[in-house]
């Protein structure tokens, strides 16, 4: 059970209810997060008071790159400001549940992360802390931030029309979570950490029959080519897919291998058959249309559209599912963006699909992001610049082991979080400059700028 001082109402019975489907069972129920849980915002402070070295009169301060793959690190990328900033209730308590609420990367916005081990710290200005009340087994709340209703059902549709770079105050108490009678929550804990261990052993097992402390890329390649070869069965025959031109391409890292987008998934263009394309009956209804612009100002992750399909466009278009990587090919070639949502986009804009690989598709899309300027040249100087699938079909991706990819998408997220933060400072300092050299300008010109006495014996 949580430390937390919160305690929720005698029973599920008692509390605000939600709306709950018929199906759930007797004594389960929906209810608010902010009826189950506390959540505590992070720490705020001005940035000459924060410094990147400890001391004795300092405390930590978790960034959202400290939630690495589900996992808090605690012991680096840490931020210390004076302890009298921190209140007891923002110290780091054994249950809580930490969230990112605002970062310069949209990957890691919603992320979470269970506290496991005490330690001296406590949140930044963009985290907050999710404190279970003292009925509810933390670890059963802590399982529910990893499902999928959580992540797509609740953040995705936060990012609709809405920045995803910031949860607003008082979004996560509007969550809507499934809380199972007390007496039930543990048995469930319980039951959950029995057989995810069974999967990890046999996960392990694997390993070991096939001779390995890890799952190689080309391993890795291997598994992905015959579960989409399972999965073809009953489709007719199957293409089997050329291997990449590896004639020209540098050497790789041992446990790398070559590999196309075709081999990891599904690469295709979008549709948007009628014409002409500005007929008004495609548009105005209820699926979001994704354009090569859309794509273009996404910084990687597409959360806004400015154009919907109505039912008679989705008709002649295609339904793209969420963490769809979406690639440009015509007017700004290779642009990236990976959808958060449901969508369909035209012809000028290419789909890789994966199925249940999100960290391969960031992983691919940090990548096409290096070869951008490369595709580039491979569009022809017309009026309009575009690029052709076979193209793409033909690109090589240096696909690295699954545990490496995981550790090089959340460095690539750490340094170019970093990274908007320094732009955002710079730009702040030169908005500054402008106002100033704009207000001695009005000085000079409404003749109240003070002159030193050498400029006046100057004008003299």
């Amino acid at each position: 059970m949580s430390g937390g001082g919160m305690k929720v109402k005698e029973q599920c019975a008692d509390y605000s209810v939600l709306k709950a489907p018929e199906s759930m069972a007797s004594g389960w129920h929906r209810v608010r997060l902010g009826d189950i849980a506390e959540v505590v915002r992070g720490v705020t402070y001005k940035k000459e008071q924060a410094s990147e070295k400890p001391a004795k009169d300092r405390l930590s301060i978790l960034r959202a790159t400290n939630n690495q793959d589900g996992v808090l690190v605690l012991d680096s990328d840490l931020i210390y400001v004076p302890t009298d900033l921190v209140s007891d209730a923002q110290q780091l308590r054994l249950g809580d549940i930490v969230v990112a609420t605002s970062s310069g990367s949209k990957h890691l916005v919603g992320k979470t992360a269970q506290v496991k081990e005490t330690r001296e710290g406590s949140l930044r200005a963009f985290c907050a802390a999710i404190r279970p009340a003292t009925d509810i087994d933390h670890r059963y709340l802590g399982y529910f931030f990893e499902s999928r209703e959580y992540k797509e059902d609740y953040i995705v549709k936060k990012a609709l029309g809405v920045n995803i770079n910031n949860l607003r105050r008082g979004d996560p108490e509007e969550i809507s979570v499934t809380v199972a009678p007390v007496n039930q929550q543990k048995r469930i804990v319980a039951e959950m950490e029995k057989q995810f261990s069974h999967l990890d052993e046999a996960e392990a097992e694997r390993a070991r029959r096939e001779g390995r402390s890890y799952e190689t890329g080309a391993q890795l390649l291997q598994r992905i080519l015959e579960t989409r070869r399972s999965q073809w069965q009953g489709k007719g025959k199957h293409k089997e897919l050329a291997a990449p031109d590896t004639t020209d391409l540098p050497e790789l890292p041992e446990g790398w291998v070559w590999a196309t987008m075709p081999k990891l998934g599904e690469l295709n263009r979008g549709k948007s058959k009628r014409r002409p394309r500005d007929d008004e009956r495609l548009y105005g209804g209820p699926y979001p249309f994704i354009q090569t612009g859309d794509v273009r100002k996404s910084d990687g992750v597409i959360t806004e559209y400015s154009q919907t399909y109505s039912e008679f466009g989705l008709q002649q278009s295609r339904l793209w599912p969420a963490g769809t990587l979406c690639i440009t090919i015509a007017a700004n070639i290779a642009e990236t963006g990976i959808l958060k949502f449901s969508a369909c986009f035209p012809d000028s804009v290419v789909g890789f699909l994966m199925d249940g690989s999100e960290i391969t598709t960031s992983y691919v899309e940090y990548f096409i992001r290096t070869a951008r300027e490369k595709l580039e040249g491979f569009a022809p100087a017309t009026a309009q610049k575009n690029l052709n699938l076979e193209v793409l079909e033909a690109v090589s991706v240096p696909l690295s082991p699954l545990t490496e990819q995981h550790r090089i998408v959340t460095e690539l997220d750490r340094r170019l979080c970093l990274l908007r933060e320094t732009e955002a400072q710079v730009d702040a300092n030169l908005q500054r400059a402008e106002r100033l050299r704009q207000s001695i300008l009005a000085q000079a010109f409404s003749g109240r700028l003070k002159l030193s006495e050498r400029s006046v014996g100057e004008v003299m």
